[in-house]
C-alpha cells in the first residue's frame, strides 16, 4: 500500500500540468502563510520543473536539497516509506520555475532524532536562527525511527523569529488536551505524523509554533 501511494505521489508531483498551478495560487501550506505571494507563486504562464530525492540518510538528504536550493529549487512535500528505489527512504519533492532566474534564495536545515528533548531543543535553535518548519515524516533508518523535520529560511526577506512546542503522546485523548493547553497559551499548528517512533512506540508527534516575545 505504502508503494502505492509513494508511486501516486510522484506520479502526480512530476506530472503537475500549468492549468494545476494556475488554479491552486500557492505551492505551501495555509499554515506557512508567513512567505510572500510572489516567493510561493510560478510566473505567469511559466512552467515548474522538478527535482525529486530519495535517501535513507538524514545527512544526505540535508545536502542534496542545500544544494538543489542553490539551483534554485524549493521544498514542496517530503513523506517516507518503502519505495522501489531502495527499501525505506525519505521522498523530498522541490521545484523551481523553468525558464527563469535561478539565483539562490532559500537554505534548508533537517532536524532528526529519536528523543523528545533533543528535538525540542534543536528546533527551537534552529527558530531562533530564521528557520521556520515545512515539513516533518516519521524516517526510518538502518536501526530504528526517527522523526525528521524539514526547516527552511528565506534568504531575501527579514525572519520571523518562533517559538516551537512539540508534542508527543501515544494516546489521542492526551494530544487533545496538550493541543488545547498549548493553544491556549497563543500557540499554532504547523505539523503532524504517526508512526513507530523511540519517543514510545506507536506515537503522534505535533508541531506547534507562536512568535518569539
Amino acid at each position: 500500500m505504502l508503494r502505492l501511494t509513494f508511486a501516486l505521489f510522484v506520479s502526480l508531483a512530476l506530472g503537475a500540468s500549468v492549468s494545476a498551478q494556475d488554479a491552486a495560487p500557492s505551492q505551501q501550506p495555509a499554515a506557512e502563510s508567513t512567505q510572500s505571494a510572489s516567493a510561493s507563486q510560478p510566473p505567469s504562464g511559466g512552467q515548474l520543473e522538478y527535482k525529486l530525492l530519495a535517501t535513507n540518510r538524514v545527512t544526505t538528504m540535508e545536502k542534496e536539497m542545500s544544494e538543489a536550493a542553490v539551483a534554485g529549487y524549493r521544498f514542496d512535500d517530503v513523506v517516507s516509506g518503502p519505495t522501489f528505489w531502495g527499501g525505506d527512504e525519505a521522498l523530498v519533492i522541490m521545484s523551481r520555475a523553468r525558464g527563469a532566474s535561478h539565483k539562490p534564495r532559500y537554505e534548508y536545515k533537517l532536524l532528526a532524532t529519536s528523543k523528545t528533548s533533543t528535538m525540542q531543543k534543536e528546533l527551537q535553535q534552529a527558530g531562533d536562527q530564521g528557520f521556520e518548519h515545512r515539513g516533518e515524516t516519521i524516517f526510518k533508518k538502518t536501526f530504528g525511527t526517527e522523526v525528521m523535520i524539514i526547516l527552511e529560511r528565506d534568504l531575501e526577506a527579514t525572519p520571523r523569529l518562533w517559538e516551537y512546542k512539540l508534542l508527543a503522546t501515544k494516546k489521542t485523548s492526551t494530544m487533545q488536551k496538550e493541543l488545547l493547553a498549548a493553544a491556549d497559551e497563543g500557540f499554532q499548528f504547523v505539523g503532524v505524523s504517526v508512526g513507530a517512533t523511540f519517543f514510545g512506540g506507536s506515537e503522534v508527534v505535533t508541531i506547534m509554533r507562536r512568535p518569539r516575545k
